[in-house]
């Protein structure tokens, strides 16, 4: 049995990028939020996606796997760019934040993601591995994102404090009420000039905070010498 599963679970990583799969996915995802998780049953995502339940098995898994892979497609989009700069300096820091920032606020806001969290909390009390999953990937690949921005803006002495705490203050300022305005439906998607704003003022505000905390304790420091 263990055996059978290394087997499925090493054909599915091969077959990752395959048409099919892609189209499971995307079936998945759209029979979740349509109909809500307890009620989408595997032969319902096979037959949107026109493949078979077992090419559905062997190419994802069964339904927990199947949330668990739609949370993680759209989770990859929450990562650090390659390419995003290291913060050396307080304007390295500035555009690192800012750029981190407008990511988030674009792909969070995406109404694929607005939902997945909807999903989560109409399936808080009947299922509520839904919201585990949604948390344990989703919520915690953006807030690790963070927490390695503030850890290497620490190491390069930019800023005091912990990196978690530090990220769990950057994102409020960053959200503020309108994560609960898109999830209640009253609040639309902030266009590309609003998430640009959003994200300068939530990494202005945030520095001035912490850099002026940092120079004060740096200036104590020296006068205790």
């Amino acid at each position: 049995m263990m055996k059978a599963r290394l087997t499925s679970k090493s054909r599915r990583e091969e077959t990752e990028e395959t048409p099919a799969r892609g189209r499971i996915l995307e079936a998945a995802f759209s029979a979740f939020t349509e109909s809500g998780y307890a009620r989408t049953s595997t032969l319902e995502i096979a037959t949107r996606a026109r493949v078979s339940k077992r090419e559905l098995y062997a190419l994802v898994g069964n339904k927990d796997e199947l949330l668990g892979a739609c949370i993680r497609a759209r989770a990859k989009r929450l990562q650090v760019p390659a390419d995003l700069p290291a913060p050396h300096d307080r304007e390295t820091l500035r555009q690192t934040l800012t750029l981190l920032g407008t990511q988030l606020l674009r792909e969070i806001s995406a109404p694929a993601v607005i939902g997945v969290f909807r999903l989560a909390i109409a399936e808080a009390v009947r299922e509520p591995q839904v919201a585990q999953t949604l948390d344990s990937i989703g919520r915690e690949t953006s807030r690790a994102a963070l927490r390695g921005i503030m850890d290497q803006a620490r190491s390069a002495g930019l800023l005091d404090g912990e990196a978690s705490e530090m990220a769990e203050q950057f994102f409020g300022l960053l959200w503020g009420n309108l994560m609960v305005g898109l999830l209640l439906g009253v609040a639309e998607r902030p266009s590309p000039q609003e998430i640009a704003r959003r994200a300068r003022d939530a990494t202005g505000a945030f520095l001035r905070l912490h850099l002026e905390v940092h120079d004060a304790a740096q200036s104590h420091d020296r006068g205790m010498q």
